[in-house]
């Protein structure tokens, strides 16, 4: 009988991850000097993180990616801020905000402010951004104030208080100065402190004059011409009241504190500013009460009494600053 022959068949080959390779050298997980992942990739651009529109779910099905809210915000978080955020974030920002805008600024003053929030936002980031905002508040707030009887008695601001282009240049000019020596870094290191300083001043002296102005019309019981303390009408130029001053006293104070809290300055440099605005301010009333409207200088209307007035605060502020700083080095 003829029996066939068994044949042997070789075993299965074992799967790749049972096999044991000897190694000579540590492997990453033994040799700390080896990183386990490596991390050589390009960082995307706020532009590529913009430019995904969709994300894919697990299942492959697409998803509606983040929203515009979200992605603004994400531009402005970036740090150090760029053109870019500081663009997209603004028009989100004024786009939500345009019912309050509207209160208090014309169409062609909205364009200005924009102008001016987005190189704030470029310069000095959110904080300073912010800072403009508590500002603006404040401001169109006491605008509003008794408004029916300063219309009534003509010394209300145009336009129930709306204001255009002019007065946005002319209450920003110096803020705006120091905000692009600081985008481009005049001065270098040393002197980027000094343009944050010289910014937040120009918006306390803006602001508590425009409080002592508006309180003192609203409020003042007596306001006096700040070159002879003749007793004279509310609302004449260069004229002071007791109310309207410690108003704008208060403001400035207010403004500085913001400024602090935002860690735009700290509490000397609060002092300081504080200091700075209400000597811009006598000096805007002196200004007021001897040139404003007089022959020769018809020019010199509010708009550009206010850029007199902030770029004093701001040149006063940086030059006390610098002067205690050499005394306390001395």
């Amino acid at each position: 009988m003829t029996t066939s022959s068994s044949t042997t068949l070789p075993p299965p080959p074992s799967p790749p991850y049972l096999h044991r390779r000897r190694c000579n050298s540590l492997s990453p997980f033994q040799n700390p000097s080896k990183p386990l992942i490596h991390t050589n990739f390009i960082k995307p651009s706020p532009m590529d993180t913009l430019s995904s529109t969709r994300v894919q779910s697990s299942g492959g099905s697409g998803l509606p990616d983040l929203t515009i809210v979200h992605r603004a915000i994400q531009l402005a978080q970036l740090s150090p801020p760029t053109w870019q955020s500081a663009v997209s974030t603004n028009f989100l920002i004024f786009l939500v905000g345009s019912p309050v805008l509207l209160t208090g600024l014309s169409i062609s003053g909205i364009v200005a402010a924009f102008l001016l929030g987005t190189l704030t936002w470029r310069a000095f980031g959110s904080s300073g951004f912010l800072l403009v905002c508590v500002y603006f508040v404040i401001g169109t707030a006491v605008t509003k104030i008794k408004m029916a009887q300063k219309e009534a008695q003509g010394i209300a601001e145009k336009g129930k208080g709306r204001r255009g282009p002019g007065s946005v240049i002319g209450s920003s000019a110096a803020g705006c100065v120091c905000a692009l020596l600081s985008v481009y870094g005049v001065g270098g290191k040393p002197f980027s402190r000094l343009w944050e300083l010289g910014f937040v001043a120009s918006f306390c002296t803006k602001l508590s004059d425009t409080v002592s102005s508006e309180i003192g019309k609203a409020y003042g019981k007596t306001t006096y011409l700040v070159t002879t303390f003749k007793v004279v009408p509310r609302g004449t130029e260069g004229a002071v009241s007791v109310e309207g001053t410690v108003a704008g006293v208060l403001a400035s104070i207010l403004l500085a504190y913001v400024g602090f809290l935002l860690g735009k300055i700290n509490v000397a440099e609060a002092v300081i500013c504080v200091l700075a605005s209400q000597i811009a301010n006598v000096g805007e009333s002196v200004i007021g009460a001897v040139l404003q409207d007089k022959d020769g200088f018809k020019w010199l209307n509010n708009d550009a009494v206010n850029v007199i007035n902030i770029s004093l605060g701001s040149i006063l502020a940086i030059l006390i600053q610098q002067l205690v700083h050499q005394f306390c080095i001395a």
